[in-house]
């Protein structure tokens, strides 16, 4: 609780002063009321919400989208044990060891003393919290279910928290393999290459085409590499730069979903981001129309979202959300007909969490396969470049060799 010290006028037109323990402003204006005191001035005592301030010894804390799950679990943790939404921001945003989320509860009661709702303080803070969760947060406060809808949020971060963990780290394996790869090959070229041809050179004799082509490859990447290899990183640059922006993204996005080895990752991904999204939605009392409307921006593809957003237009029409979505052609025969049971019988909201949990299974079997091919195919290479070079070498040997012999 927080202690406000009050200036204030009783019934009687006297001037009091005196002090107050409340969980926000708001609330010390109402046990001001209840006394029948007239409040003049209120101030907050100085020191009563340490660590409230964002402000660091080294300025401003950054915050972003990885601090929601544990706000959340924070938030979550003191609400179940009791604590009003205000109290319970107030109490992490003095007492979080955690610099960044200690920071981010600062700036939530900074607005809730001004006598915001805690929606109203999430949507101040739009890096942090997204518009799905504000909307969550204040249909919850409106229906008095915040604990519940708040560990509903929980589960869902950290099913995409956890599919991303699971990307990150089925990736590492091929990416290593790979930057190995590459080493033996940079190894060979500008190390090994010289010295073998230049001891082959001083051998004499006519060498091996396979040997020649070694030669060739190192040569070029010796004389044209010093270009090459900048050029094409200024290449990456620029294209990593024009992809960042909005007719960039536009172009790539509907390349990937057209090429045929990611189109249906591509599409996975998005179908399982939008109904994991619009069950949690539903489940929390959001009505159909604005979940969609919030949904669709949680697929990251701008076709597919495109395609997403003329289905929710067409369901705003008067159509069903299965017939709708059955016409964006991302969405296998057997989903939609459970969508449309889902919709006949009223249990929409349990029904899309049923095709998350597929999806979601799916996607990870696809994402296993998908690395499995990948590594395999890198390692297949790695070892084709290696026996290449062996036989290169053993062959010019033997040439150099059965040239001596006669």
């Amino acid at each position: 609780m927080a202690t406000f010290a009050y200036t204030a006028r009783d019934g009687a037109g006297r001037t009091v002063q005196g002090e107050v323990n409340a969980a926000t402003r708001k609330e010390a204006l109402r046990v001001l009321a209840a006394r029948q005191l007239q409040p003049v001035a209120l101030n907050e005592n100085a020191g009563a919400a340490p660590g409230a301030s964002v402000s660091t010894a080294g300025g401003e804390m950054r915050v972003g989208r990885r601090d929601l799950l544990p706000l959340l679990e924070a938030l979550a943790e003191l609400i179940a044990s009791g604590m009003s939404a205000g109290e319970a921001v107030r109490l992490l945003a003095a007492r979080l060891q955690e610099r960044r989320l200690r920071a981010l509860s600062g700036r939530l009661w900074e607005q809730l003393k001004e006598g915001q709702t805690l929606s109203g303080a999430m949507e101040q803070v739009p890096e942090v919290f997204d518009a799905q969760t504000v909307s969550l947060v204040r249909a919850a406060e409106a229906t008095g279910s915040l604990n519940e809808v708040l560990h509903r949020l929980i589960q869902h971060q950290t099913e995409q928290r956890e599919l991303r963990r699971k990307l990150t780290t089925a990736m590492t394996y091929p990416l290593f393999v790979g930057v190995v790869a590459i080493g033996v090959i940079l190894f060979f070229v500008f190390f090994l290459m010289p010295r073998l041809q230049g001891l082959l050179a001083s051998l004499g004799g006519d060498l091996p085409w396979s040997t020649q082509l070694l030669v060739a490859v190192a040569e070029g990447l010796v004389r044209y590499g010093v270009v090459v290899l900048p050029l094409l990183a200024l290449g990456g640059l620029l294209f990593w730069r024009w992809q960042k922006t909005e007719a960039g993204r536009g172009v790539v996005d509907e390349q990937l979903i057209r090429l045929p080895l990611v189109r249906r990752w591509v599409i996975d991904t998005g179908v399982l981001a939008f109904v994991q999204t619009l069950a949690v939605l539903l489940e929390n009392g959001i009505n159909t129309v604005e979940a969609l409307r919030l949904t669709e921006r949680t697929v990251r593809n701008r076709v597919l979202r495109a395609t997403l957003r003329a289905a929710t237009d067409r369901v705003l029409e008067g159509e069903s959300l299965s017939a709708a979505l059955g016409r964006t052609g991302y969405f296998p025969a057997l989903v939609l007909d459970r969508l449309a049971v889902g919709e006949s019988t009223g249990k929409l909201a349990p029904c899309l969490r049923d095709i998350a949990r597929h999806y979601a299974s799916q996607h990870t079997r696809r994402l296993e396969q998908f690395v499995g091919v990948t590594a395999n195919a890198v390692l297949l290479a790695a070892f084709a470049f290696v026996g290449f070079l062996a036989y290169a070498i053993v062959a010019a040997v033997l040439r150099v060799s059965a040239s001596f012999q006669f």
